[in-house]
């Protein structure tokens, strides 16, 4: 696996060679397993859900649901052009549905 050195000194796979299948594989076994989700406390998923139908009825209509358990927005279930869209686009929007943040 190809490492480069940041500007700060700390070591990163170098994203500019091909991916290393084997080296991904062989080195799989040695992770941590994923933290399990922490619930959400019922108001803060129902600030989530109403935050999501907001910014549909603002036009967003691509924005997603929140996950039922940790009201956590998924960044995958949008294109990088939405979200960027979203912050630059459509910031009254924003403003409306997340008047506290």
């Amino acid at each position: 696996m190809a490492i480069v050195y940041t500007d700060y000194g700390a070591p990163r796979e170098d994203k500019s060679k091909p991916w290393n299948d084997e080296a991904h594989q062989t080195c799989a076994p040695m992770l941590p397993p994923p933290p399990k989700p922490q619930p959400a406390e019922p108001a803060r998923i129902a600030a989530a859900q109403k935050e999501s139908a907001c910014l549909r009825a603002e036009g967003i209509t691509w924005y997603p649901d929140p996950d039922p358990v940790t009201a956590q927005i998924d960044d995958r279930k949008g294109t990088p052009e939405q979200w960027s869209s979203l912050k630059r686009d459509h910031l009254d929007a924003l403003k409306k549905c997340r008047p506290d943040g």
